[in-house]
């Protein structure tokens, strides 16, 4: 039985990346898992990662997930996928707001007014946008149970230039809805927070590393953490039996991972960058 056995999670963006990281640690402490992303099957985009194959590997590891092919564009579709979360379990606990999109302009060295348009909003309708509206539908349920957790992922980029002006403008405003969120939410015993994420092998990171000029030389490898690692903290989180007294917070999660007692899959312990990098503007409310 594990720490959360019986709860129910959505995780946006989880065919791969931190999304499918934080899918398998979930499932790993006993939830159900439902893994929502764009890519159904193997070979479907041109990094590797699918919704089957982290349905697989939950499973392998003895948990249970239910894969949603999940465009967050469509409202309709993800509003359809809060509605069968409902009605399936009756339940939901714990939504990790993970996805937003990275077209390869966000890492090119071009100026904001040399970057396509529809790039640039598509970042913030993937990563703030849909974020809202899944955690407007996610919040109804949670509301009658009297209990939940809103996890938004967010970084130093709210607080530190990396990359990209809109990149930074949608990881800013996240930490802000997730503290207002926490606000209205507070009477209901629902959580929100944002979470600060270093950098994260993932699999476009890695890709990036090979290809965006002068990144590697830019990154000291023993900051960066697995995927899997930021959803061990929020595993903890979630079973944490005083998770409001961080609701309205934008938390470093290295600094979580050091508090509830977590290390990355290889034992390591991730550092802080609240020295280099920027502290988060919010605390609990």
């Amino acid at each position: 039985m594990g720490a959360l056995s019986g709860k129910v999670a959505v995780v946006t963006g989880a065919s791969r990346g931190i999304g499918k990281g934080t899918a398998c640690a979930l499932g790993e402490q006993g939830a159900t898992v439902y893994v929502t992303a764009r890519t159904v099957s193997a070979g479907g985009h041109a990094l590797p990662g699918s919704i089957e194959e982290t349905v697989a590997e939950v499973e392998r590891r003895g948990g249970k997930a239910i894969g949603v092919a999940l465009d967050l564009l469509d409202d309709k579709a993800i509003a359809a996928l809060f509605a069968q979360v409902q009605a399936e379990q009756g339940r939901l606990d714990i939504l990790v707001n993970n996805a937003m999109s990275i077209p390869d302009s966000m890492t090119s060295r071009a100026p904001f007014w040399e970057k396509p348009l529809a790039d640039e909003w598509d970042i913030w309708d993937t990563g703030l946008r849909a974020a809202f509206i899944a955690s407007h539908h996610a919040a109804k349920i949670m509301v009658r149970q009297g209990s939940g957790l809103i996890a938004c992922m967010s970084g130093y980029v709210g607080r530190t230039y990396t990359y990209d002006v809109m990149f930074g403008t949608t990881k800013a405003a996240t930490d802000r809805m997730a503290r207002d969120m926490a606000v209205e939410l507070k009477s209901y015993g629902v959580a929100a927070v944002s979470l600060w994420q270093g950098f994260t092998y993932t699999e476009r990171a890695v890709e990036n590393l090979k290809t965006v000029p002068g990144m590697a030389s830019q990154l000291n490898a023993a900051v960066g953490s697995s995927p899997e690692y930021p959803g061990r903290v929020i595993a903890a989180l979630a079973a944490d039996a005083q998770i409001m007294d961080k609701s309205g917070g934008s938390w470093i999660v290295a600094e979580l991972a050091e508090a509830y007692g977590v290390t990355d899959v290889d034992g390591r312990m991730i550092p802080s960058l609240r020295e280099e990098r920027g502290a988060p503007i919010f605390g609990p409310v």
